[in-house]
């Protein structure tokens, strides 16, 4: 990164090794760690690749995790006005660039993130899908005012972000550290797409039905996205995928891999052992 070498993430950045894809009139930035069946992480809107990075921490020592700045976000291009899906085909055409197309992913898509990584998953081969905290399930209504922050600096902007953060996605004030606060500010300097409307449709419950793949659901108990009531979004997910493992994290709130980052990796590890039994069974089958 360009900002230097003494943010929070600057070893882990530093450890990347950094891949390109097209996008737009530019590329999209894509950050992979370790080796081993890849695990593919998609942010949330108004975010990059900040917001995984306790996830990256607990799986780089045993999987190739992938996490890219999604279109018009972080230091990828902008997204092409002609892209109507929020950049799911540039995702997806990205992901076959740099794994090949047919390499079999487990995909995990936060807020924003999630309504992209249902719908690459039904555009390439993806051996799990889980959703956390998504968007696009038709539950998430207009929301809570958030503080403007484009004209604040100092001070002031901090303190708007803290708000943001605390309206929004971490629903323990106390637990608005520096690094969370560093992140927003990163982030939040770098926001050129307007995910609002992807979050509030139902383009998940449009897409998933051909989604071939394991499912599962990840939410914070306290996500500010869908007031605190994580009913809805089970209700909806297990109508298009009976029986889909659907988890919520206690005393967390939309940012639940950064807010509980123990409690949502040992859940996200358990979601997928099976969806890797099965890949070596396949494998022995085909031996």
């Amino acid at each position: 990164m360009a900002d230097g070498d003494n943010l929070p993430w600057s070893a882990l950045d530093r450890a990347a090794k950094i891949a390109h894809s097209p996008c737009g009139d530019g590329q999209m930035v894509w950050r992979i760690w370790g080796s081993g069946a890849p695990l593919v992480l998609l942010h949330g809107g108004g975010g990059s690749w900040l917001h995984w990075l306790p996830t990256i921490a607990a799986f780089r020592g045993d999987r190739m995790v992938v996490a890219p700045d999604l279109p018009g976000l972080g230091g990828s291009a902008n997204l092409p006005p002609t892209q109507i899906d929020g950049g799911a085909a540039i995702v997806a055409a990205g992901l076959d660039a740099i794994l090949g197309n047919t390499a079999e992913i487990d995909l995990v898509g936060f807020s924003f993130g999630g309504v992209i990584a249902g719908l690459v998953a039904a555009q390439r081969p993806v051996r799990s899908l889980t959703l956390v905290g998504s968007g696009g399930l038709g539950v998430i209504g207009e929301g809570v005012a958030l503080e403007r922050v484009r004209d604040k600096e100092g001070a002031e902007r901090e303190a708007a972000n803290r708000t943001n953060l605390h309206r929004w996605m971490i629903a323990d004030p106390a637990r608005i550290n520096a690094t969370a606060l560093a992140i927003q500010e990163w982030n939040s300097r770098r926001v050129r797409l307007d995910s609002r409307l992807y979050g509030r449709s139902d383009l998940l419950v449009q897409t998933l039905p051909s989604v071939r793949a394991r499912i599962a659901g990840i939410w914070g108990a306290l996500d500010h996205s869908v007031k605190a009531d994580t009913t809805r979004s089970r209700t909806v997910l297990q109508s298009i995928r009976p029986g889909a493992p659907f988890h919520v994290v206690p005393n967390a709130g939309h940012w639940v891999a950064y807010e509980a980052p123990d409690a949502f990796a040992a859940i996200l590890r358990g979601l997928l052992i099976p969806a890797l039994n099965e890949m070596e069974i396949g494998k022995n089958e085909h031996a």
